[in-house]
C-alpha cells in the first residue's frame, strides 16, 4: 500500500508519543483520557500550524520597540463530529481568532460510507483560507474525504488533516481523492480490521473521549 511520505507528518515527540500511549490502554478512565486528549490536541495542532504564514509587525516593549509578527492567514476549524470537538477546543487555544464550522459525519456500519447529518457552512470562503479538518481516527478515510470535499467545492485548496493515529488505508484513499492535502497525525497505525477500525488504535475516541 502507497503512503506518500512528503505530505504525511508523524509526529514523534516524546511527550506526543507518551500521551498516545495512554491512550491507546483500555484501562486509562474517561477523565484521565480526555485530559491526555487534550494535551496530544494541542501537541499536534501546533505542528499542524507551522506552515502559517505570518506578516512583520512593530509593538513597544517596556524598554523600546521592537519587530514581530502575526498570523496572516484565514484559519478556518473544521471539526468532525464529535470526537473532533478535542482538537478543536485545543486549537482555539492556540489561535483564538479561528474560525469554526462544525462537520457533522457518522458511518454507516454496513458499507463504512460517510454519512452527513450537519453542515452549516458559509456561501463562499476565501480561496487562500487555510482549512484544518479535525479527526482524531484516519480509519477507512470516508469521513476525511466527505469533510474536504466541502472546502473543495468552495475552491479552498489549502486544507490540512490533523488525527491523533490513522490507518494506512485511509491515508492512501485521502492521498488519492485529495494529493494536496497535507496530513498531521501521531501514528500511522498497522491496519484497518474488517469492521474498519484501526488496529491497533485506540478504540472509539468519541466514546472514550466522553465516557459514553
Amino acid at each position: 500500500m502507497t503512503v506518500t511520505a512528503s505530505a504525511v507528518q508523524v509526529c514523534n515527540h516524546p511527550l506526543v508519543q507518551q500521551n498516545l500511549t495512554r491512550l491507546r490502554d483500555f484501562q486509562t478512565p474517561s477523565g484521565e483520557f480526555r485530559r491526555r486528549a487534550g494535551e496530544l490536541s494541542r501537541m499536534l495542532v501546533y505542528e499542524a500550524m507551522r506552515e502559517l504564514a505570518v506578516r512583520p509587525v512593530g509593538v513597544e516593549t517596556p524598554l523600546g520597540p521592537a519587530k514581530g509578527s502575526v498570523i496572516s492567514d484565514y484559519v478556518i476549524l473544521a471539526p468532525v463530529l464529535r470526537a473532533g470537538l478535542i482538537l478543536a477546543e485545543a486549537a482555539q487555544e492556540i489561535i483564538a481568532s479561528a474560525r469554526i464550522y462544525h462537520i457533522g459525519l457518522k458511518r454507516d456500519e454496513e458499507t463504512l460510507q460517510a454519512i452527513s447529518y450537519y453542515a452549516k457552512l458559509p456561501d463562499a470562503l476565501p480561496a487562500e483560507a487555510c482549512v484544518y479538518v479535525l479527526d482524531p481516527m484516519l480509519a477507512t478515510g470516508g469521513s476525511a474525504i466527505a469533510a474536504i470535499s466541502l472546502f473543495d467545492k468552495m475552491g479552498v485548496k489549502n486544507v490540512h488533516l490533523v488525527s491523533f493515529v490513522a490507518a494506512p488505508e485511509g491515508i492512501q484513499k485521502v492521498q488519492q481523492k485529495y494529493p494536496h492535502v497535507k496530513i498531521t497525525t501521531g501514528s500511522i497505525d498497522d491496519k484497518l480490521n474488517d469492521h474498519g477500525y484501526i488496529v491497533p488504535g485506540l478504540g472509539d475516541a468519541g466514546d472514550r473521549i466522553f465516557g459514553t
